[in-house]
């Protein structure tokens, strides 16, 4: 398990999670949490408190929307919040070139281009969350307050 830390994208994530909270740790699972029901069985958490990091593309820009694990992204009222025509999720390869990580372990943080963070409220439910640090099975435990600072992302009804 210990080489999964030494990988180069868990190794973004975690200096950038130190610098913000030297408290902040990431933890290797010994099972996958490629999708939110793995990793909720993996930590014996609800699956509503995994966050998942999903890149969308809004015409010609990309932004990374964090959800409940229990919850999906709903397309039209990212199209309302962002006033724009066609959002559609990026694919595997635009994820990998805007984030720096492969699907599944797509962190909130940590990335290798500048995109704006939209965060669902839902979220707010739960006194700890987790999220992906970069690979399908690493994540850090974070409180969501925290991880609106540590993303500067913006709190949204961006759920369904």
């Amino acid at each position: 398990m210990e080489n999964l830390l030494n990988k180069e994208s868990v190794k973004r994530v975690h200096e950038f999670i130190k610098k913000f909270d030297p408290k902040l740790e990431i933890l290797a699972l010994n099972t996958t949490a490629r999708t939110a029901q793995d990793a909720a069985n993996s930590l014996k958490c609800e699956v509503g408190a995994i966050v998942k990091s999903l890149l969308f593309k809004a015409e010609d820009s990309f932004l990374i929307c964090l959800i409940a694990g229990d919850k999906k992204c709903s397309l039209n009222k990212l199209k309302k919040i962002l006033q724009k025509k066609d959002v559609s999720m990026a694919n595997a390869e635009e994820v990998k070139k805007k984030t720096g990580f492969s699907i599944g372990g797509v962190s909130p943080v940590a990335h290798i281009s500048n995109l704006e963070i939209l965060i669902d409220k839902s979220l707010n439910r739960f006194q700890y969350i987790f999220a992906a640090a970069g690979h399908p099975n690493c994540v850090f435990k974070i409180t969501y307050s925290k991880l609106i600072e540590i993303t500067k992302g913006h709190e949204k009804e961006i759920s369904e």
